[in-house]
């Protein structure tokens, strides 16, 4: 089985900064594809950001330009740097991750339990 577990959020004012990170743990071969996703009361869950394990990204337009995913392969770890936040970016941010547990199994997504980011204006 594999866990991934978020840390980061919280509560901050219009224009600061928080870094999500997002720590897998459990049966883990490789890791391929990560992303963040988010999700607002009453909406639907939407993408933010993406990485392949070839390090290719990509970002929803509303984060262009302030939102940066990363990886540390080493540490199974996935960090999304979000910037110049407004209190539109307000939602549980959720990672996933495609995981292979052994070089023999297909890749399964796995999801985190989502961390709470709110900010104030």
């Amino acid at each position: 089985q594999v866990q991934l577990v978020e840390s980061g959020g919280g509560l901050v004012q219009a224009g600061g900064s928080l870094r999500l990170s997002c720590a897998a743990s459990g049966n883990i071969f490789s890791i391929n594809a990560v992303g963040w996703y988010r999700q607002a009361p009453g909406t639907q869950r939407e993408v933010v950001a993406g990485m392949d394990n070839g390090g290719s990204t990509n970002y929803a337009e509303s984060v262009k330009g302030r939102f940066t995913i990363s990886r540390d392969n080493a540490k199974n770890t996935v960090y999304l740097q979000m910037n110049s936040l407004t209190p539109e970016d307000t939602a549980v941010y959720y990672c996933k991750a495609e995981v292979r547990s052994h070089w023999f199994t297909r890749l399964t997504d796995y999801w985190g339990q989502g961390t709470q980011v709110t900010v104030s204006s």
